[in-house]
């Protein structure tokens, strides 16, 4: 193999008022043809900004200190802007993280590749461009791709949408393709859906990739080594396996010990990361001194630089010998779960909810092509318990927030607060009844207001309730509880970081003393660490103030870690409910299954397990099992025909489903003796 790019000795500042801030630090690395290469680390830490320099890319603001990036053995610093254009695009493709604003909205997908190809001049002619656009749509899975490429951005589903993004990307055979988060925000589902494209155009086109996440169960899966930065510096490079079998750096550790598992905490584990990455504090040593348990006098005063400690293996640390030492004995998932009272909180009995609802000339509402989106949802939350709803993206599970919350009225059924109904809008409410009901939205860059202050925001719902309370008090008690110093009260939501943001997020639903707190998906866009303190925040919460939790969310680990009780929906319908260790034990409903061998896993390079194939239904069925067509052990007719009925599997758990429970067990263990199979272990 040879070096396709070469980044040496990359530093790069950008202007902040009249001076300049150091972002990369002397970065070094490269990328071989055919290889992928991820480069995680925390939010801040500068992967992205490296990701963009590959491409020549650089704000307004920056500018490069010193290093090069050589493609092929050309600077691309040295190139002219035609040149860059010639490149990017062409020779190195980018995927993006956000698909929705990468993709024009008025123009129709099938456009945008032909202008990626009319751009590059890779074919000419008219037929030729839509037989090379259908190829792509083709080799990135999507079907009927001549009647996709006549649709915009906003009819496409986010797997569809992102598959579009790698299409554009792929158009001219690049060498190198790099991947800025692609898939952060998608379901399980989804998200191994790309990952499983990923890995199939890469063996097929020999391409070589630079893929940035924070995601490192992801990176256990598709990359062939892994880059570890912090503060803009590299901290550790090394082999998949090796980096998470062996990780010799303290932050590397740090993030491994960060993640949630799936499978519950249990034998020896790296210690959490504790603090977060503030800039203004790094001393003129090691960056990640202020939060190392083994840092000295001398790691703050004396910098690090990457250095080889075994074959192909490289960690900016000279205690890495000692590392080891901050593995920790994991205490069981259950010991900060305590019971919750059998007293119901919130019920929702026989809720159907549908988008579709038109207002009429006299303020009327009325069904035009009503859809779906629940159907007769059953759900109880108690008091000081936390409930989580999981499942793919469109599954249901923000509607039916969004309905407790009185922003979307039911069609049929009602949900009831404290034995009281609720009215189906929040404006209906009484004052007490939106008190106890708090919104926690996913994303707080557009959840609060970037031209108030902090305690302005906070200081809101109490002025809108009405509440008779000194409110300055209030809002620095408000802020000691999400584990934030009053002197934020006086900052904006801009000079914050992402997981200060979500605090406040959280601070405002908490300011009104709600019983019920919906968080929606709240932790999906932040890394594992600011995810990490978010969720022990959580926990604390809920033990202090007995608040109780309805948590949506689409990661399986996460949930693992903080619910009492899972419910599991698919196509606005319940799957399988019962108490967390259940839900995550055999027997599965065959939809649970899939969702959990989704997951992706550090520890673990997850293999395909035969499945026989699921049967496509005819566009005109109406099947009574909202699984049916998709589920691989669909037993016939009788899934399409008959509702699947509730049936009891113990402990708590029940399954909706035609297939005994003793069966299902079966199938979630089709190994000889019932033996799980076995899984690569890294």
């Amino acid at each position: 193999m040879t070096k396709l790019i070469e980044v040496e000795n990359l530093s790069l500042s950008f202007r902040s008022g009249e001076q300049w801030t150091r972002v990369l630090h002397g970065v070094s690395f490269h990328v071989e043809r055919g290889e992928v290469l991820g480069l995680v680390g925390e939010s801040g830490c500068g992967k992205s900004t490296v990701g963009l320099t590959l491409l020549g890319y650089r704000h307004n603001n920056a500018r490069i200190d010193s290093g090069a990036v050589r493609f092929k053995g050309e600077d691309i610093f040295t190139l002219k802007r035609k040149a860059l254009d010639g490149l990017r695009g062409n020779r190195i493709g980018f995927v993006p993280q956000n698909p929705t604003t990468a993709l024009n909205p008025g123009m129709r997908v099938g456009a945008q590749i032909a202008e990626t190809l009319y751009l590059h001049r890779q074919v000419t002619g008219r037929a030729a461009v839509e037989l090379r656009a259908d190829e792509l749509f083709d080799l990135v899975g999507l079907p009927r791709a001549a009647k996709l490429g006549q649709r915009y951005p906003h009819q496409l589903s986010g797997g569809q949408q992102q598959r579009v993004c790698i299409a554009i990307a792929l158009a001219c055979d690049p060498d190198l393709v790099v991947l800025d988060e692609p898939t952060t925000g998608l379901d399980v589902t989804t998200q191994e859906q790309i990952i499983a494209l990923l890995i199939g155009l890469r063996s097929r086109l020999n391409m070589a990739m630079l893929y940035v996440t924070h995601d490192l169960g992801l990176l256990a899966q598709i990359a062939d080594r892994i880059g570890v930065m912090y503060a803009g510096h590299l901290a550790e490079v090394a082999q998949t396996r090796r980096l998470f079998g062996a990780p010799r750096h303290p932050y590397t550790q740090g993030l491994i010990g960060s993640v949630p598992r799936i499978d519950g905490p249990g034998g020896d584990a790296p210690s959490p990361l504790r603090g977060l990455l503030r800039r203004e504090e790094l001393p003129p040593g090691c960056a990640f001194a202020p939060r190392c348990d083994l840092a000295t006098v001398r790691c703050r005063e004396e910098p690090q630089r990457l250095a080889e400690i075994s074959k192909n293996h490289f960690a900016a640390c000279w205690r890495w010998p000692e590392a080891d030492k901050l593995r920790r004995k994991s205490t069981p998932v259950t010991d900060w779960q305590r019971q919750t009272s059998l007293s119901p909180l919130l019920e929702i009995n026989g809720a159907s909810i549908a988008y579709g609802l038109r207002r009429g000339p006299w303020g009327q509402l009325f069904p035009a092509r009503v859809n779906l989106a629940v159907k007769a949802l059953d759900i109880t939350v108690g008091r000081g318990e936390t409930f989580a709803l999981v499942g793919e993206s469109g599954s249901g599970k923000s509607t039916v927030a969004r309905a407790v919350s009185g922003l979307l009225p039911p069609r049929s059924g009602r949900i009831l607060l404290n034995g009281e109904a609720l009215a189906p809008l929040v404006r209906n409410r009484t004052a007490e009844q939106r008190r106890c009901i708090q919104y926690i939205f996913q994303n707080p860059d557009a959840s609060l207001n970037p031209r108030a202050r902090i305690g302005t925001i906070l200081a809101r719902p109490l002025e809108m309730l009405g509440v008779d309370i000194d409110i300055p008090a209030r809002v620095a008690a408000v802020l000691a509880d999400v584990r934030l110093d009053g002197a934020y009260a006086r900052r904006y939501p801009d000079e914050l970081s992402g997981g200060e943001r979500q605090r406040v997020a959280i601070a405002r639903a908490l300011i009104a003393d709600p019983q019920l707190l919906i968080c929606d998906e709240v932790l999906s866009a932040l890394d594992v660490s600011v995810q990490a303190n978010i969720l022990e925040l959580l926990k604390k919460l809920r033990s202090e103030r007995d608040v109780a939790l309805l948590f949506i969310s689409h990661d399986l680990a996460v949930v693992r870690s903080l619910a009492d009780r899972v419910g599991v929906l698919f196509g606005g319908e319940l799957m399988s409910v019962g108490p967390v260790e259940r839900i995550f034990a055999p027997p599965h409903h065959p939809y649970t299954l899939s969702l959990l061998e989704a997951v992706p896993r550090i520890d673990v390079v997850r293999k395909p397990r035969p499945r026989p194939a699921a049967t496509p239904l005819q566009p005109s069925a109406r099947p009574k099992c909202a699984y049916a067509g998709r589920c691989a052990f669909q037993l016939g007719q009788i899934c399409i025909d008959t509702e699947p009925p509730w049936q009891d599997a113990g402990g708590g758990l029940t399954i909706r489903c035609h297939i005994p429970a003793a069966q299902l067990l079966a199938r979630a263990m089709p190994d000889k003796d019932n033996k799980p199979r076995k899984e690569a272990r890294i």
